[in-house]
């Protein structure tokens, strides 16, 4: 009995071994895999490849034209560590992209068609230390919960995008972050942009904000000024509030105002009517 059910136990495993090779070894077209690398950057693919190595852990999808991304596309690789769609034709991505991607630590969403990033977008990626969003010129909104979950990211690029302003919430809630990026952003920099500036002057020792280069496009009054050149006196007027004597001295002030304006249409009525009797009586006369 032995001798028969030997070489079957043998084979077993080996074929198990065989056919996990071939699926770890698998490379999609137009792909280079090297190790756990695969790069299929720079190929003019308008969509994913569907399938990749089970164990790729640096996946590039750089300089092609993909609009979209397969809701649970990441879900198989469990130790994909860095992901490039850097120069692509994105606009969104689908909720839970990253639920099996828990060891993802490098994201580069940048040069794409992003114009929010909505709340929870990366949730799952609770790994992440680096997030590139920079130059996607349409972006102007980022949901206060957009990073929710990112204790660990270092580093955020939000530079090169359409943003006039973004939600304290939504930074502070960064405790590692050590490198922040926001120049090249049409800044608002009226009384709502106070709390974030005060924020970033708190940490621009630990957090290397680089908003050195970022500038205020409006208002009028500080259009081309730094974000970190504003001080507290610049927002002064922000906190200024009216005494029961500055609203009854109002109130006077627009009586007065409201008196002047009738009696002066009264005066010129009067005058109108004075004008044109003198002008028939003259016209009388000449008769």
């Amino acid at each position: 009995v032995w001798p028969r059910r030997r070489p079957a136990m043998l084979l077993g495993p080996w074929l198990v071994a065989v056919a996990a090779a071939g699926a770890v070894a698998r490379c999609p077209v137009l792909c280079t895999c090297r190790g756990q690398a695969v790069d299929c950057s720079g190929q003019r693919l308008f969509s994913v490849p569907a399938e990749l190595p089970l164990d790729t852990g640096n996946l590039s999808l750089a300089h092609n034209r993909i609009a979209s991304v397969p809701a649970g596309y990441l879900a198989c690789y469990g130790q994909l560590r860095a992901l490039d769609l850097r120069n692509n034709s994105l606009a969104v991505l689908p909720a839970g992209l990253f639920l099996g991607a828990r060891r993802l630590a490098h994201l580069d969403l940048s040069y794409n068609n992003f114009s929010l990033v909505p709340a929870d977008m990366f949730r799952e990626a609770s790994a992440l230390l680096r997030l590139d969003l920079s130059h996607n010129p349409a972006l102007r909104r980022v949901h206060p919960l957009a990073f929710r979950g990112l204790a660990q990211l270092r580093e955020l690029d939000l530079s090169h995008g359409a943003l006039a302003s973004i939600s304290l919430e939504a930074l502070e809630g960064l405790p590692a972050l050590v490198g922040l990026r926001l120049n090249g952003n049409p800044w608002l920099c009226g009384c709502a942009m106070e709390p974030l500036l005060k924020w970033l002057r708190g940490r621009i020792q630990r957090c290397a904000a680089d908003s050195q280069a970022a500038e205020c496009r409006a208002p009028p009054e500080v259009a081309g000024a730094p974000l970190l050149s504003l001080t507290e006196e610049s927002f002064q007027a922000c906190h200024l509030t009216l005494t029961l004597d500055d609203y009854l001295f109002i109130a006077f002030v627009g009586f007065v105002v409201s008196i002047a304006s009738v009696a002066t249409n009264f005066l010129l009525g009067i005058t109108a009517n004075c004008c044109h009797r003198w002008s028939k009586a003259s016209e009388d006369e000449d008769v």
